[in-house]
């Protein structure tokens, strides 16, 4: 299972993020648990200065950006791998 976390204020950006990654990993068959860090200081605290961002298995894949979904379940799959 991949923890997935989605961090920012809630703005438009932060929301598509969060449908975005749910939907690549959903289509994909990936399992995840996702949360939403939407404090500053928490957020800040992982080193991300431009939201949103995306945690997957608590690193950071990507940040100030919505990425593609192939790319999100690139990194997921990735992930899967090195836990094995």
């Amino acid at each position: 299972m991949i923890h997935v976390k989605v961090l920012g204020s809630g703005c438009p950006n932060c929301k598509r993020l969060e449908a975005e990654t749910r939907a690549a990993l959903d289509e994909a068959d990936i399992a995840y648990d996702l949360e939403k860090v939407t404090d500053y200081a928490d957020i800040a605290a992982h080193g991300v200065m431009s939201t949103p961002g995306l945690i997957l298995n608590n690193k950071v894949v990507s940040t100030g950006r919505i990425p593609a979904r192939a790319k999100i379940v690139e990194w997921a799959r990735e992930m899967e791998a090195s836990t094995l």
